[in-house]
C-alpha cells in the first residue's frame, strides 16, 4: 500500500499545480467548482492507475478529507465524460500520467 500512497501523493502535487491550488485547498471541505474539479481529476487519475476506491478513500481521509464511495465514483464518471468530449482534458491527463 505504501507504493500506492506515494503515487497518490505525486498525483496530488501535480493536480494542485495544474489547478494553481495548495494541498490544503484540495483537501478542504470547500465546494468551490475549481476545487471539486481538482478532486475529481485526482480520483480519476488514481482509479486509472489502478487504485481501488477503498485506497483512494483511505488516502483522502489521511489528508483530512472524508469522501464516500459514491462520491468518488461520481467524480471518476465526471472526468471520464470530460475526457470523451474535450481533447484538451485528455491531453492534460496523458501528460500527468506520463510524467
Amino acid at each position: 500500500m505504501r507504493m500506492k500512497e506515494n503515487i497518490f501523493n505525486a498525483y496530488v502535487d501535480k493536480v494542485a499545480d495544474l489547478f494553481s491550488i495548495t494541498r490544503d485547498q484540495l483537501f478542504s471541505k470547500s465546494k468551490n467548482r475549481n476545487l471539486v474539479d481538482a478532486r475529481h481529476l485526482l480520483f480519476f487519475l488514481c482509479y486509472k492507475r489502478p487504485m481501488t476506491i477503498r485506497y483512494i478513500q483511505d488516502f483522502m481521509e489521511k489528508n483530512g478529507y472524508k469522501s464516500g464511495h459514491s462520491t468518488i465514483i461520481y467524480g471518476i464518471e465526471q472526468v471520464a465524460t470530460k475526457v470523451d468530449s474535450d481533447p484538451d482534458y485528455k491531453t492534460v491527463i496523458e501528460d500527468i500520467q506520463g510524467a
